[in-house]
């Protein structure tokens, strides 16, 4: 019997490449999707169909599907420094409807769907954690990215009412080796060139890209159609989550504590001078939680998630392999704390 060939957009970038890692993993045919010719992305080294195609372009969208079941849309989309609120609002809704359209006329059985953390919503009940359950309110967070991703998911729920199979997987913050840009593990990156003075007080759910993309490939086999899943890892206070990147990269953990309102104004500053990527996600530092995935981790049969300390180690490890940081990470096992502070577990990859 030959393999089950899947398809996956945005396959140059960093969770689309961690999925067609584990999608091969897994014995699937992969035909992997980028925008550009020349974009790979962290997965060069591996045996693929690449294929041309553009979320604005749907007839590219056809040909990359045509033949494959199961397709996985991580192309995200970012709008980083949007102005106008209309223009992302259309830009991110007509991405999505194509890439919908495209799955039915090109015959797919099942498409995952990348959607964001963002569209999780303080939990209904306060002496509970945040869950699939609990839903962003539109308009309750300024900042275009928390707008367009609930709309985003409202078209692939919508289509699913419609009768096309579509599940929805919520990675929560994502880190790892195979960042390419970096987006979110430049946090890392920047722990580790000493870049983050300080610490605001917050609790997140950080996840490993690697079990995120196995995330995806369990979604598609045993995910429900229209149902949410949190793909999440570990629930760290903010200060955690710095304190144990720094050890990684033998830097003294930031000490400095900042309040909300001092980061907000700071990446209000930043985000217009677009300077600092990523940094416009500050301004809703006040939306930042901590996640149950225990619905997910129940009905995707997820294994325990790999350690944060792990995560750094070979993270950093992968930034310094590369050339984007001069320092060779500390091996957890030997990243010596302080009395107080996380304690390490022992692993990491040379």
């Amino acid at each position: 019997m030959s393999a089950i060939r899947c398809c996956v957009l945005g396959a140059s970038g960093f969770i689309g490449g961690q999925i067609v890692r584990a999608a091969l993993a897994e014995g699937l045919e992969v035909r992997a999707v980028r925008r550009r010719p020349n974009a790979a992305g962290a997965i060069e080294d591996l045996n693929v169909e690449w294929m041309i195609g553009d979320l604005s372009d749907p007839a590219s969208l056809v040909t990359a599907m045509r033949g494959c079941p199961v397709v996985f849309h991580a192309a995200g989309y970012y709008p980083r420094h949007a102005r106008d609120i209309h223009e992302t609002m259309r830009h991110g809704v007509s991405g999505m409807r194509n890439v919908i359209s495209a799955a039915i006329t090109a015959g797919v059985r099942r498409l995952v769907y990348t959607s964001a953390l963002t569209t999780i919503g303080p939990p209904s009940d306060p002496n509970q954690l945040a869950s699939e359950s609990d839903f962003y309110t539109p308009g309750s967070v300024p900042n275009p990215y928390f707008e367009v991703k609930w709309a985003m998911e409202m078209e692939a729920m919508r289509a699913t009412a419609q009768g096309f199979p579509v599940i929805i997987v919520l990675p929560t913050a994502t880190f790892g080796p195979g960042d390419v840009k970096p987006t979110t593990s430049s946090i890392l990156l920047r722990v580790a060139q000493r870049g983050i003075p300080g610490y605001v007080d917050g609790m997140i759910n950080v996840a490993d890209g690697r079990d995120v993309a196995i995330g995806h490939v369990a979604a598609a086999k045993r995910g429900q159609p229209g149902k949410r899943y949190i793909l999440g890892g570990h629930n760290l206070s903010i200060q955690e989550v710095l304190a144990i990147a720094a050890k990684t990269a033998g830097r003294k953990p930031p000490r400095v504590k900042f309040s909300p309102r001092m980061v907000r104004f700071v990446a209000q500053v930043g985000n217009r001078l677009r300077r600092i990527p990523g940094i416009y996600h500050l301004l809703a530092i006040d939306s930042w939680q901590a996640l149950d995935d225990t619905q997910s981790r129940k009905e995707l049969e997820l294994s325990a998630p790999i350690p944060f300390e792990q995560t750094c180690f070979d993270t950093l490890l992968w930034f310094h392999e590369r050339g984007l940081l001069k320092r060779r990470p500390v091996p957890v096992v030997q990243a010596a704390m302080e009395p107080g502070e996380p304690q390490p577990i022992q692993g990491g990859t040379a």
